[in-house]
């Protein structure tokens, strides 16, 4: 009867042969398009198009060393407290918005009038009213990011279980009670999933802000190699701005699986 039951099953991977698996799947891609890129480029012509090896020695020397304390570092502290603002209004505006529904009801076309408009025509406004400051790139990341995480919690809080609702009003349960056991328990997958898309809004962001008005900062600098024709300085730019949002993505992963560790549970129990 046990060989009947395994008979038709396919033979599972051991520990080595899933993370060579996944290191394929991660490196493969990348690998080949850098192959391809270094054919494509030493055939080209173009001098706007030049080769990796040239663009990871312009890396190394643009970036490694006064630049990055100068330029890089300034740029992500401005970007995370972006982010941070962005988590904190947005989640605490949605909660209250999306627990009171006439609320709900009389500021939902003032909602949707205000994410409709795109965050970069703000910079003007941000700059006669903060002036060309840290604080208004800041404001400026917020403007756009936090946009995903309201609304997500807003519809997060509104699909909490109302059987359950009911069931710790019956209980007693006080209202701060059910707000953290409960309401933000329930709406944090859908929380999440609007910190995921305001990582990348902040980012693309931070760059835009830096570009209109700026000494300093990541986005300055790229567009100070794009007006001076350093070509290979500014793809190594593009270069790491690909590679801060990979490290966000990482640690944004590591974060959102201790966030959720019972809701990816649930997943996976579902799954079985």
């Amino acid at each position: 009867m046990t060989g009947h039951g395994t008979a038709g099953r396919p033979p599972r991977r051991g520990t080595g042969g899933r993370l060579a698996v996944g290191l394929l799947h991660a490196l493969g891609l990348p690998l080949l398009l850098l192959v391809l890129w270094g054919l494509v480029a030493t055939r080209a012509t173009n001098r706007f198009f030049p080769d990796p090896v040239t663009i990871a020695d312009a890396f190394v020397d643009t970036w490694i060393g006064p630049a990055f304390t100068g330029d890089v570092l300034p740029s992500l502290a401005r970007l995370g407290l972006g982010l941070g603002a962005s988590i904190v209004l947005g989640t605490a505006a949605g909660t209250v918005i999306g627990l009171t529904r006439w609320l709900r009801e009389l500021l939902e076309p003032l909602l949707e009038f205000l994410r409709a408009i795109p965050p970069p025509v703000l910079i003007p406004v941000m700059m006669l009213l903060l002036g060309i400051t840290g604080t208004m790139k800041v404001v400026v990341i917020v403007s756009g990011a936090v946009w995903p995480i309201l609304l997500n919690t807003i519809e997060g809080v509104r699909s909490t279980d109302s059987v359950m609702t009911q069931t710790a009003r019956s209980f007693r349960v006080t209202w701060w009670e059910r707000l953290w056991f409960l309401v933000l328990p329930a709406a944090s997958p859908r929380i999440m999933a609007g910190v995921r898309q305001a990582l990348s809004v902040g980012l693309i962001l931070m760059v835009i802000s830096e570009m209109f008005a700026s000494s300093a900062g990541l986005g300055y600098r790229i567009a100070y190699f794009q007006r001076n024709y350093l070509v290979a300085e500014m793809w190594s730019g593009i270069l790491l701005l690909g590679l801060v949002g990979v490290l966000l993505a990482v640690v944004f992963g590591l974060v959102e699986r201790r966030v959720l560790r019972w809701y990816h549970g649930i997943r996976e129990v579902n799954r079985v």
